[in-house]
């Protein structure tokens, strides 16, 4: 009798796009959700975009504030996906940034094991 084995494995690639929990700095959830984040699914689609999620940071452990206001996951099918994306709609993007907040945001790619 013949067994075929199939693994099939889905590899993604996460970018954490996180803005830290700095006092006086300003961040508008609602622009961020509802505009930027739209904008950054549509013209990162074309290079590999899954999906995307909003994460807000309501503690960090023991009464603690958290450490990042606000993150902004993007899920790639490729490594270089964010890279390529960036590449081509950078500038749009980051000049968007003002409207929402004044914070430098923090980036990590990481692959989803």
């Amino acid at each position: 009798m013949f067994f075929m084995h199939v693994l099939l494995t889905h590899i993604m690639f996460k970018v954490s796009v996180m803005y830290p929990n700095e006092d006086g700095a300003r961040f508008d959830l609602d622009y961020y959700q509802n505009n930027h984040m739209k904008q950054v699914e549509k013209l990162m689609k074309p290079y590999g975009l899954i999906k995307t999620s909003v994460e807000l940071g309501i503690s960090g452990g023991a009464d603690l504030p958290p450490p990042y206001v606000c993150i902004g996951c993007l899920f790639f099918e490729a490594e270089d996906g964010y890279d390529r994306g960036i590449a081509g709609a950078g500038k749009v993007l980051r000049e968007d940034i003002k409207n929402y907040t004044d914070i430098k945001p923090v980036r990590q790619i990481s692959k989803i094991l």
